[in-house]
């Protein structure tokens, strides 16, 4: 229990002091890990309750707009104009460039992920079976690229103070992290959702920049392969990426989200039979999948209040620029 049924007393009330003093005394990043942990220290319908995850979620914007030093990306803005299929892969690629950039710079955190055994464990049990399916090159870039996504999801909980295990790899399914806190705002879910694939495409920016700059099919496979995963796991339904962004999202937003999304499957694949008719294209079967997928995401019934801006244009911005991996040139992988 965590008060007394009796008198109302807390169970757990020095901790609270204790953690209450820390925080106050903590940076706003720490402070509100601290926070997150007095809480689950509070009867869920006490009024202390109430007003501590108000404060933690005014914390939580606050770092959103006033991030922590260290955690802003750096580098010139991109200027000058290009045509074609690249200007606009390359322009897509311009507004997730912090993303890039902040990837670069997560170095520690990415080798930290490494050290953990169940992460370690998993990844080789995943590793194997993989390797058997594809050949051990490709499943190694595909492996790396899944780990990169599950720490872009460790980045964005760490940031909103949020405890989590360490990513598991499954085999078929990619990998998960379980939560051990929970949200208090539909926003928080979206940031930590859409963190995964905003990482992953920063993965198959550097696979892209690696086959480019080696001349590796490999590595150019492994980029398009990789912004496949991850454009499919922006799908709104059950836990995959997409639903937690759609929960951010008004049903107008949803809407949009929807079209963008099935529209980023129909250019992916048209087969033609000798004969000069064409079959269904790969693309339209998943674009309709992608379809009543949206139908349900836009059904739901758990609109936030208000909409998130930063939300909508992040799931948009992510279609597109996975899309555009589409148009990379993959030649014969031998």
């Amino acid at each position: 229990m965590l008060s007394c049924p009796a008198c109302g007393t807390l169970v757990h009330a020095d901790e609270l002091k204790r953690l209450a003093a820390a925080a106050q005394q903590a940076e706003p990043s720490e402070a509100l890990a601290l926070w997150r942990q007095a809480i689950g220290l509070l009867p869920p319908d006490s009024q202390q309750y109430t007003l501590l995850a108000s404060k933690i979620e005014t914390i939580s914007r606050g770092l959103e707009i006033n991030p922590p030093a260290g955690t802003k990306p750096g580098g010139r803005k991109w200027k000058g104009t290009a045509a074609g299929t690249g200007g606009v892969f390359l322009m897509l690629l311009a507004k997730f460039k912090g993303a890039i950039f902040l990837l670069f710079g997560q170095g520690k955190l990415l080798l930290l992920g490494l050290t953990k055994m169940t992460t370690l464990m998993t990844m080789f049990a995943s590793l194997g079976i993989y390797w058997r399916i594809f050949g051990w090159r490709l499943a190694v870039g595909g492996i790396l690229c899944i780990y990169v996504h599950e720490m872009g999801h460790v980045y964005a909980l760490r940031r909103l103070g949020i405890k989590a295990t360490a990513p598991m790899f499954i085999p078929g399914f990619g990998a998960v992290i379980f939560l051990q806190q929970q949200f208090f705002s539909p926003r928080e879910d979206a940031r930590h959702g859409l963190a995964g694939p905003t990482w992953g495409l920063g993965a198959s920016v550097i696979a892209a920049l690696l086959g480019l700059l080696f001349h590796s099919p490999l590595c150019l496979l492994v980029a398009q392969f990789n912004a496949w995963i991850n454009l499919w796991n922006l799908t709104p339904v059950w836990q995959l990426d997409g639903s937690r962004g759609f929960h951010a999202l008004r049903r107008p937003e949803r809407i949009i989200a929807s079209l963008a999304f099935v529209a980023a499957w129909l250019p992916l694949d048209v087969h033609r039979h000798g004969d000069g008719s064409d079959s269904i294209a790969l693309g339209v079967r998943l674009a309709f999948i992608a379809a009543a997928c949206c139908v349900y995401g836009v059904m739901r019934k758990n609109e936030p209040e208000a909409t998130d801006s930063r939300a909508i244009w992040q799931y948009v911005g992510l279609c597109a620029a996975l899309t555009a991996f589409n148009w990379v040139p993959v030649p014969p992988v031998s």
